[in-house]
């Protein structure tokens, strides 16, 4: 329990609240880690303030600088891109061939689900591919955030990633502190908990029923009637996190390439996959080699079973530095093909790089505070006070959803999954295992932590996800926050159902996944025609280049 007790909370959503009401995220997020290192030191605390957020900086071993070097890279990546005319070439082709909102919301989502090796990645990528396009068609910057944040970290959880490497480690680490006997590898257990992983699932089911439907609810369904009507696809006093024309100017539109927008792109995932793979199988072999097990990867797989092995060389892969690389590859690339082509000389080249630089100094600057407030919710005990307030007198029936809410409400205070799994995992598995005396059920409790973090994830302005996904597409933070959270909780919704169909009526994900599915789709249809309705709108917004569908003209 919290050396603090209910005061560990004070921070996180001081922060949170102030961020939601004030619109103002990095004011919120300081005043938010003032008031922790006030309470920890029961003084001014601005020693403390400053220590801790410089600790956040150079905090897990270097990770949070090589996160941000690579995002710093990646401005200048983007910034190049947008010099040289990638993007008003990419716009001119989609414009073509993407030529509805469907069309361009449908593509943001499958590049979404594609880019599954890295959250980070992915919303760079995806967000800035599809920005320009979106802006065009007349799709809102909130409805754009919300379909790139929520196909990163739920796809990056049950896909090839770092993510499983992460998840992997606090499963076995759980097992081995029970030192019960009889228990299933770390593997088997994640694999069986992704059907029960029911937000994360869900979560992308909803993407896709919202780009296909084209229904809205909720603060989403006046962004999208505002940017249909007046093409204003932020609000008119919106603070976007990066704004690329204003900052970088016009760009150079002589002769617009798409070579000069996916060569760069196509250089960062091939570069970013390879060092993945590459350090991966170097840790992988080292390790092998200290157990004087086989270091042929051939030879391992007839001895232990070859998924396994594969997990475990993407699971040591550094993504972080691989990361890197690519960003760095990409800058080189646009920068080759700018001078190949005599777009540009050398001095605009580093003159755009350093452009790109100031592009993210908001974004560095609230990953950086949000980091911080993580740590001083860990350094107070937050995440222990909550849990421990759980107590053990619950219900097996009952479990899986209290560890979802428990989950959820942490990473929602803290901005982190990570740090999230982190400090559930371990409780839930042996509360489990004491409350049960097997292992049956820590599929669903694996599953329920997991969910719970990425919900509590996209709620919270103070998520590095969050903050990546608005500051690529170019939308206000905290607009993004206020019109993804009826989508979030309704998904949240739908998996309370799924967990007590499951936890009551033994039914298996293999029927109530589609019934949750079906479940969304009524709910999107259901709330988008009464919140229409309550504010004298259609519940699809009017696409700007296409006659609308006689299902989605306004009725008398």
């Amino acid at each position: 329990m919290s050396d603090f007790g209910v005061f560990s909370l004070l921070p996180p959503l001081l922060a949170i609240g102030l961020a939601i009401v004030t619109r103002r995220p990095m004011l919120s997020l300081f005043l938010g880690i003032w008031s922790g290192a006030v309470i920890y030191t029961e003084s001014l605390g601005i020693a403390q303030t400053f220590n801790w957020i410089v600790g956040a900086i150079i905090a897990d071993d270097g990770f949070h600088v090589q996160i941000l070097l690579f995002t710093l890279l990646l401005g200048s990546g983007v910034a190049l891109i947008w010099r040289l005319g990638g993007a008003t070439a990419v716009r001119e082709w989609a414009t073509a061939h993407l030529g509805t909102q469907r069309a361009v919301g449908f593509t943001t989502w499958i590049l979404g689900i594609a880019m599954f090796f890295d959250d980070y990645a992915n919303t760079a990528i995806v967000g800035s591919t599809m920005r320009e396009i979106s802006d065009q068609l007349r799709i809102s910057r909130e409805k754009l955030a919300y379909i790139v944040d929520s196909t990163a970290a739920p796809v990056a959880t049950i896909g090839l990633s770092s993510w499983v490497a992460f998840q992997l480690s606090l499963i076995s680490d759980a097992y081995d502190g029970l030192g019960a006997e009889g228990a299933p590898t770390a593997f088997e257990t994640f694999f069986w908990s992704i059907p029960y992983n029911t937000y994360a699932l869900l979560a992308i089911v909803m993407v896709g029923i919202i780009v296909i439907t084209r229904r809205d609810y909720g603060e989403m369904l006046d962004a999208e009637h505002r940017a249909s009507s007046t093409g204003a696809v932020s609000r008119e006093d919106a603070q976007p996190l990066q704004e690329v024309q204003k900052d970088l100017g016009e760009p150079i539109e002589d002769r617009p390439m798409l070579r000069t927008f996916f060569g760069p792109v196509v250089v960062l995932i091939a570069v970013t996959l390879a060092g993945a793979f590459w350090t991966g199988y170097q840790s992988w072999t080292s390790t092998q080699a200290e157990e004087g097990a086989s270091t042929a990867i051939g030879t391992a797989a007839a001895e232990e079973d070859a998924v396994q092995v594969f997990v475990d060389i993407v699971g040591s892969g550094d993504f972080a530095g691989a990361l890197i690389w690519g960003s760095f590859a990409m800058v080189a690339t646009a920068i080759a093909i700018g001078l190949a082509y005599d777009l540009f000389d050398l001095g605009t080249a580093v003159d755009t790089i350093l452009d790109g630089f100031r592009l993210m100094l908001t974004a560095v600057t609230i990953l950086v505070l949000a980091w911080t407030i993580s740590a001083v919710a860990e350094e107070l005990g937050t995440g222990e006070y909550v849990t421990g307030v759980v107590g053990d007198a619950i219900p097996v029936e009952l479990l899986p959803i209290v560890i979802l809410f428990v989950a959820a409400f942490i990473a929602f205070t803290m901005g982190s999954s990570w740090a999230t799994m982190g400090i559930v995992t371990p409780i839930a598995i042996e509360l489990a295992y004491d409350l049960t005396g097997t292992f049956d059920i820590m599929p669903v409790i694996v599953g329920a932590v997991f969910s719970g973090a990425i919900f509590g994830d996209h709620a919270s302005p103070i998520s590095d996800t969050t903050v990546l996904s608005a500051t690529f597409t170019g939308a206000d933070l905290i607009d993004h926050v206020r019109t993804q959270l009826p989508y979030a909780a309704t998904v949240m919704f739908v998996v309370v159902i799924c967990y007590l169909l499951n936890g009551y009526l033994g039914v298996s994900p293999l029927f109530f996944l589609p019934l949750g599915v079906l479940l969304l789709i009524a709910l999107v249809r259901g709330l988008s025609e009464l919140d229409a309705a309550r504010k004298g709108l259609n519940p699809v917004a009017a696409d700007s280049l296409e006659e609308p569908a006689e299902a989605d003209r306004p009725t008398e």
